[in-house]
């Protein structure tokens, strides 16, 4: 471990916490952790970073407990013949993997081969997986867990303003707006650094709605809360529409000139007047009216969506729903307004900018365009007609498992906890002929696998991840690994030394994370999401550059090139479309994929708590984390608590047509009466992802997390 201070970011959540590193050698801080050489390290604020500006939630400052021997992987695990899995040496468990896959592949074709990222991996990492797949493998099979997080937003955003970044406008315009709605969304908890730009924003004058059927901490901060049932995000978007139209409050300036297919977009509102849409949504009238006005009433104001609308089956029509509201009255292009998704996962925006994704290729491109994949086949060495087409969705991938798919390489994601239908898939998993998992604890996926890899986190390597803005920043190694530890990049190298055959493939695959930027540069180069013009240096002087960032053009004189500022704001000239306007997207209301009925008569929608992170594999292994959430709950309403007889802290057992979970009652007025709130973060009796409905999005193929009919009992002894 280098005895100095590192300034870096936090492992967590899509905000990317700048904080500093310091090992406890140097400081007289509590030890925090206990890396290889047994030295604790100590977190403290990064007050120069300006999206927390020192502030970090308790994630954040516990995160460096992960790093202790006695939490994380320390060498490889292969699968005896006795069934158990047991330590080797990094040769053997390389051995068995190449020869699990390429065996696989030799015996049933590449496509038998599946891969599986995460949304925490680095833009590195998540680069080389996808090459990895395509020119190692020869598989389309590839997909990532960040199809779980905002793909229904991306969908949307393409669709409306040709392009998708999270956040067009940095987070530092929220507090300068007018109004904001907030939907489906609870940074209070998922990410509490980011609550000050929503509480600035009230003190400077500006209104706050919040759009959930929980009354969160977030929505307690709100001028306005509207609770609709789960699932009718889309009927309550399409009403305020509605209103918007028949109050006169529509900016027809703004859609004459900068937008197109308005006409039948109205249309369709006005078939969702006010009343109907009460009946649908539970909202009242009332409340629908002044939320049109506060919306409309400030000159700026924007509309901000989560995985409350997004993760339906609907998902990408609400939020098209969404987008069309802010349209209407003029937002999106404008400074200090507009429409903007707040990303879930560390590095859910650049993981599927750069080619884990199932139908793209770094730089955004789609891999159907003949041109995106010449120019990546050129910087990959390789024949495009060698790069196989689109392959299957997340869920869709992992529902193949077992026979479609015989074999899975595993890095990053943890889908025995966060998959729908979470059950369904630990099966599939386990028919698997072959699994191999790279993680840095041993996750309930992990533990199931043939061969499990130790590799690096965040503070034991160097790379990039793009935050919820769009800022592409540096994560900076600040600890040395423990010795039988090694990197993603390394293993993938590896790998493609042992299976690439004639003309060592390896050698295109380089385990330097700077040299795997450089070529990511020259492979995003010219697309949708162009880092081409950012470099490890300017990222550290700069503290992070917002895409598209070209790479200046070669100057004719030996003059020095103009380096590109990046793009903190979007759409100010023209939005990305080829004729530069903003699509309005014509939506009608429809049902959930399950609603309730007589069997099975109440809603169930799940979410994160603060202390702990998505599947929970490493913050459930922090004591401070574990004592502050300890377990899974079943958050519920005093009416649908007397009705089944459970009092608080009584076992109540959540029954859907997928499965059966167990968790102690959570009493509260916080939540609809007809709705039961579920967090997802624990395995065992009490997941919540055995109840949740795969149903899929037609367009972004995200699963309907948020909405499924359940049934209550009260458990007893």
């Amino acid at each position: 471990m280098r005895n100095t201070v590192t300034s870096t970011h936090c492992p967590y959540c899509a905000l990317q916490c700048g904080m500093n590193l310091t090992p406890a050698v140097l400081s007289s801080a509590v030890r925090l952790a206990s890396p290889a050489d047994g030295r604790g390290v100590e977190v403290s604020e990064r007050a120069d970073f300006p999206v927390n500006r020192g502030a970090l939630c308790v994630k954040g400052r516990t995160a460096p407990a992960v790093l202790s021997s006695a939490v994380r992987l320390a060498s490889p695990l292969v699968r005896s013949a006795a069934g158990t899995l047991e330590p080797a040496s990094w040769e053997e468990a390389l051995d068995r993997i190449a020869d699990g896959l390429g065996g696989t592949r030799a015996l049933h074709g590449a496509d038998a081969v599946g891969v599986f990222g995460g949304g925490g991996l680095t833009n590195e990492k998540a680069y080389t997986l996808g090459k990895f797949a395509r020119v190692v493998l020869g598989t389309s099979q590839i997909d990532y867990n960040g199809r779980f997080c905002m793909s229904s937003a991306a969908a949307a955003g393409n669709l409306a303003f040709g392009l998708d970044r999270g956040l067009p406008f940095p987070l530092e315009d929220i507090p300068k707006t007018g109004c904001v709605i907030l939907v489906g969304s609870n940074p209070a908890e998922t990410m509490p650094p980011a609550l000050r730009y929503f509480t600035e924003l009230k003190e400077n004058g500006g209104t706050l709605i919040v759009v959930d059927p929980r009354r969160t901490r977030t929505a307690e901060q709100a001028d306005l809360h509207l609770a609709p049932r789960p699932g009718t995000d889309l009927a309550l978007a399409l009403g305020l529409l509605h209103l918007v139209v028949a109050e006169g409050r529509t900016d027809e300036g703004y859609i004459r000139e900068r937008t197109t297919g308005w006409e039948d977009t109205r249309a369709a509102a006005m078939a969702h007047w006010p009343e109907y849409v009460e009946r649908i949504t539970g909202v009242s009238v009332p409340q629908l009216r002044e939320a049109v006005r506060l919306f409309c009433a400030p000159e700026h104001a924007m509309v901000l969506t989560a995985r409350g609308p997004e993760q339906q089956a609907k998902g990408t029509d609400t939020v098209s729903a969404w987008i069309n509201l802010a349209l209407a009255t003029g937002r999106p292009g404008r400074p200090l307004s507009g429409y903007g998704c707040l990303t879930g996962q560390g590095n859910g925006q650049g993981g599927r900018e750069h080619g884990q994704k199932a139908d793209q290729l770094p730089g955004y491109r789609k891999l159907t365009d003949p041109a995106a994949r010449a120019h990546v086949a050129e910087v990959w060495g390789v024949d495009p007609d060698s790069l196989p087409g689109p392959g299957r969705s997340a869920y869709e991938l992992l529902d193949a498992l077992g026979s479609d798919i015989r074999a899975l390489l595993l890095m990053g994601s943890n889908p025995v906890v966060s998959a729908p239908r979470a059950a369904h898939i630990e099966e599939r998993i386990r028919s698997l002929d072959f699994l191999a998992v790279c993680d840095v604890v041993l996750s309930e996926t992990a533990a199931l696998a043939d061969v499990v890899l130790p590799v690096t986190q965040w503070a034991e390597e160097t790379g990039t991840t793009t935050n919820l803005e769009g800022r592409v920043l540096l994560r900076r190694r600040a600890v040395t690994p423990p010795p039988d530890v090694r990197g993603d990049l390394e293993v993938l190298h590896e790998l493609a030394a042992r299976l690439g055959g004639e003309g060592s493939p390896e050698k295109r695959f380089p385990t330097d994370p700077e040299e795997v930027f450089e070529e990511l540069r020259r492979a995003s180069a010219g697309g949708p999401a162009d880092y081409s013009g950012i470099t490890y240096r300017r990222l550290a002087e700069e503290n992070g550059v917002f895409w598209p960032c070209p790479a200046p053009e070669a100057p004719a004189e030996p003059a020095v090139a103009e380096v590109h500022p990046g793009t903190p704001r979007l759409f100010l000239d023209r939005f990305a479309t080829e004729d530069g306007r903003a699509r309005f997207v014509p939506v009608s209301h429809r049902a959930a994929a399950e609603e309730p009925d007589e069997e099975y008569p109440v809603l169930l929608t799940t979410g994160r708590v603060v202390a702990q992170y998505q599947s929970g594999a490493q913050t459930r292994r922090v004591d401070e984390l574990n004592a502050a959430a300890p377990g899974p709950f079943v958050e519920l309403h005093p009416r649908l608590a007397r009705r089944i007889g459970a009092a608080e802290g009584d076992p109540v057992a959540v029954v859907s047509r997928r499965g059966r979970a167990v968790a102690p009652a959570r009493i509260t007025t916080a939540i609809r009466a007809d709705t039961v709130f579920m967090p997802f973060h624990w395995a065992g009796e009490g997941r919540a992802n055995t109840l949740t409905n795969p149903a899929l999005d037609p367009t972004s193929r995200m699963p309907e997390f948020k909405a499924c009919a359940v049934r209550l009992e009260a458990v007893r002894p």
